[in-house]
């Protein structure tokens, strides 16, 4: 009987795509005893970001919805409300922005810049209209100085490393043939 994962490169994106999240699960317990650290650095995003450039928007999608919810239930963070479903809608985001447009854009290392600061943008706007709706819910003030301060300013130190770790990464597994979806 022949199935979805019969074909190696789905097997290879199934894989892959748990290795991912595997790695959204653990990277946060390195800066998970400092809050304002963990918020800094981002390290959920990461691997997220990676699997969308590799496995493909699929698995970008369901590893970046998956890894808040996943780590709410088995660790009890991030909290649910409102962190980890704004969270997860923003990582999904960015796990479909950068595979989809991996899949749409020339196969040039600028494109894998301008994919990933795209991708972040759509996941950070995503995520303050998940808060915002939210915080309407829930009767507490959202604006756009929390959204700025804690999407821009706060995580400065975490976007820094995206825009340097991701594109490095995406660049050699590219060159050795590494990238699983084309």
């Amino acid at each position: 009987m022949k199935t979805r994962f019969s074909n190696p490169t789905h097997l290879k994106n199934l894989v892959l795509s748990a290795v991912f999240l595997a790695l959204a699960l653990v990277l946060p317990f390195l800066t998970g005893q400092i809050s304002q650290l963990g918020n800094a650095l981002c390290p959920m995003h990461i691997p997220v970001l990676l699997c969308g450039f590799l496995c493909g928007w699929p698995g970008g999608l369901v590893v970046g919805f998956m890894a808040p919810l996943l780590r709410f239930v088995l660790y009890g963070m991030p909290p649910l409300f409102p962190t980890g479903v704004s969270m997860a809608l923003e990582l999904a985001t960015y796990g479909f922005m950068t595979g989809i447009l991996y899949k749409l854009f020339p196969k040039k290392i600028p494109f894998v810049y301008i994919n990933l600061i795209i991708s972040m943008i759509a996941g950070r706007l995503v995520w303050g209209a998940a808060r915002y709706l939210i915080a309407g819910f829930q009767n507490t003030a959202f604006g756009i100085h929390i959204f700025w301060a804690e999407a821009v300013t706060n995580a400065i130190p975490g976007i820094i490393i995206q825009i340097i770790l991701i594109p490095l990464v995406v660049i050699a597994l590219k060159k050795s043939n590494r990238i699983v979806h084309e």
